[in-house]
């Protein structure tokens, strides 16, 4: 791992969606509420260009935006070989503008940027937070010709995975100029289906498609890297993947994630931090309230600590944020949502 940051002690941040449509405001918001870590938003219910995975596509190779299917698509004319020959000349010359994320693909990013150069962050935030969807997520969800997910076209899904890593530098690069830590999560949903019947993908490959990324932005930077999955996994192999944080749901997981006690003490052990997604989303309901969620989240330091480790050590390295992205929710509930969650670090920090 880098440099161990220095104590987030129950920051609160954002995982990236959100429901609203108003860009600057809600960015005004974010530096309001999350002023020690705030996020760039994705605004999914904008446009289509803001989906998880066609937001990280402009640059990439053979890809092509189904409007009908609201996807993405291996184009049919592009050829194979040239288009692939072309993207690693790019790549290997480090051609950020080639890689750069659009202003009409990331408008919370430029209007976030735009705010806190003209001096409304609040605070004294040491970091900033940006995400990326992941190389598994992403060639999981994109067939290929042959009608099976590019995840098993080998040769694609490493192109794909190379080239969310330097978009992905390309945003530190962005983030970095505000003055702050680069932060940016790896957004893993898929790998919620780990080990399942759905999906035959093994723990090797998992691991080693996350270290295309996690590494390449180790070599060419000094942000700090987080997975997040919002759903059960195997959370050794995520922490075996080597990021700096780890993003789960802890609402209505938490006794998943604590089946795996040895790796957890290791992780924290050796700098890691664990970003508690506390604020429940999908079944958000309005009535839960910081006593409910603070007892929820003691129990589960307490489970920690129980381990082996101290709970100094355990506060300094936890972040809070939402159970996983907002964009489902409606305005109001995300609205109240990101309330919560910036009263809950309040009382905790």
């Amino acid at each position: 791992m880098p440099d161990k940051p220095s104590g987030f002690r129950f920051s609160a941040t954002c995982v990236g969606s959100v429901p609203f449509q108003d860009v600057i405001g809600t960015c005004r918001v974010i530096l309001e509420r999350f002023p020690l870590m705030p996020f760039w938003p994705q605004f999914v219910k904008r446009s289509l260009l803001e989906d998880m995975s066609i937001q990280y596509s402009e640059g990439l190779p053979l890809l092509e935006i189904n409007e009908e299917k609201r996807s993405l698509i291996v184009s049919q004319s592009k050829e194979r070989e040239p288009e692939l020959v072309a993207f690693y000349e790019q790549y290997l010359a480090q051609d950020m503008d080639r890689f750069a994320i659009s202003r009409e693909y990331a408008p919370g990013l430029y209007a976030l940027l735009d705010l806190m150069d003209e001096g409304e962050a609040a605070g004294e935030a040491s970091y900033v937070k940006g995400q990326t969807v992941g190389p598994i997520t992403f060639a999981a969800g994109i067939l290929g010709r042959d009608g099976r997910p590019l995840l098993h076209d080998p040769e694609l899904a490493e192109a794909m995975a190379r080239g969310l890593a330097i978009k992905a530098l390309w945003q530190v690069g962005e983030l970095g100029r505000t003055g702050r830590r680069p932060i940016i999560f790896i957004d893993e949903p898929y790998l919620s289906g780990f080990g399942s019947a759905f999906s035959s993908i093994q723990r090797h490959e998992v691991i080693d498609m996350l270290r295309i990324v996690i590494d390449y932005l180790r070599e060419n930077s000094d942000t700090l890297i987080g997975i997040h999955c919002c759903g059960n996994t195997d959370w050794s192999m995520v922490m075996d993947a080597g990021p700096d944080i780890v993003n789960f749901d802890a609402f209505d997981h938490m006794d998943y994630f604590l089946l795996y006690p040895e790796d957890i003490v290791r992780f924290f052990e050796a700098g890691g931090a664990v970003a508690w997604g506390i604020v429940p989303t999908s079944n958000f309901r309005g009535s839960e309230s910081v006593e409910q969620l603070l007892e929820k989240i003691e129990d589960g330091l307490r489970s920690v600590h129980e381990s082996g480790l101290s709970l100094e050590l355990i506060s300094q390295g936890s972040i809070l944020t939402p159970a996983c992205g907002m964009g489902t929710m409606k305005p109001d509930e995300a609205g109240a949502a990101m309330d919560l969650l910036y009263r809950l670090s309040q009382a905790l920090s």
